[in-house]
């Protein structure tokens, strides 16, 4: 896959738009220890106003811990704001730093941009990176 950031914002604005989205590390830490089969993908954020916070990196830390025990695809983001703007409101642009997809309640779906984003963690963990960086394109947003 060349750039997985497109997939990736595609599979968040369809799991935004079906309300498929947990935001907020707290909010992901409940959802993954209540039920970690629901979830389907997380995604990291962070920037350089966050990089030196010692307990996100810790949350951060368990939070791939938890991803890799139970099989959950995992990447990372370099722009918290940009992934707060696609996945919410402004009340959410403080604790955007985890982003849970979950699966739909009935199981039916079938989500290309997410199989898009399965095979390219697949592919990076294959190279031993874990937890791959991409690169969140600009686009507009409907609403916004």
């Amino acid at each position: 896959m060349q750039s997985p950031g497109k997939p990736l914002t595609e599979a968040l604005l369809c799991a935004r738009s079906e309300e498929r989205l947990t935001v907020g590390v707290y909010e992901s830490a409940k959802i993954m220890t209540d039920d970690p089969d629901s979830v389907s993908f997380c995604v990291l954020a962070t920037d350089g106003r966050f990089e030196c916070d010692i307990a996100l990196q810790i949350h951060f830390t368990l939070i791939q811990s938890f991803c890799f025990d139970n099989d959950i695809s995992i990447v990372r983001v370099s722009d918290v704001q940009r992934l707060a703007q696609i996945v919410g409101d402004d009340k959410q642009l403080e604790d955007a730093h985890c982003v849970l997809i979950t699966n739909p309640a009935d199981g039916s779906w079938e989500d290309p941009a997410l199989e898009k984003l399965h095979l390219f963690c697949e592919e990076s963990r294959r190279l031993n990176d874990w937890v791959p960086e991409v690169s969140l394109p600009e686009v507009s947003l409907p609403g916004r």
